[in-house]
């Protein structure tokens, strides 16, 4: 099975080095020097990594054959794919792949269907599941313990926790001041 494990960003420096948006919560392991990855468009590649810093909190990666700016900067907005065993999981408990989520029914804890895991988006603050409802219309939800309380691979299920207004149209009111400002008082 293939996954996306980083994104190629611009390049750093004159001597090939470019900056990588990682997708993996491991990437000591994916990203590592002498990992040979797939890229998406199939022609910028195989790659295979050289060498690999971090630098102001930003992972560097050089790859083979790459020697200068100008082969880094043609790499700009390539995905880097791992090929991974499909019956690999994560080290930690609590950590899925994007592969093991897609699908997944996404209920409330009483088992109200919301709808299916279409998507899952990689934000820097955090991940989000793009929801598909019955009717065609997509919500998205924040992929925090705090709304997502239970992912069940065995049921197919995800279990969610939802503040008012995230999946319905019943938002509370936050303050009496808005309230007040609502009645015209």
């Amino acid at each position: 099975m293939q996954l996306v494990v980083a994104r190629i960003g611009r390049a750093h420096g004159i001597k090939g080095e470019v900056t990588v948006e990682v997708r993996t919560d491991e990437p000591e392991l994916r990203l590592a020097p002498g990992a040979v990855l797939a890229t998406e468009p199939a022609s910028a590649g195989p790659l295979t990594i050289e060498t690999g810093r971090v630098h102001s909190g930003r992972l560097l990666l050089r790859f083979e054959g790459v020697r200068d700016r100008n082969g880094a900067e043609a790499l700009r907005n390539t995905l880097l794919i791992a090929e991974v065993d499909p019956e690999e999981r994560p080290e930690e408990p609590d950590e899925y792949y994007d592969h093991q989520l897609m699908d997944l029914d996404v209920v409330l804890a009483d088992g109200t269907g919301i709808g299916r895991i279409t998507e899952i988006s990689h934000l820097p603050s955090q991940d989000l599941f793009i929801v598909e409802r019955p009717d065609g219309s997509e919500v998205m939800i924040p992929f925090v313990e705090e709304i997502v309380t239970e992912i069940d691979l065995a049921g197919q299920r995800a279990v969610i926790d939802p503040p008012p207004g995230l999946v319905d149209d019943r938002a509370e009111i936050a303050s009496q001041r808005e309230a007040d400002a609502e009645d015209g008082n």
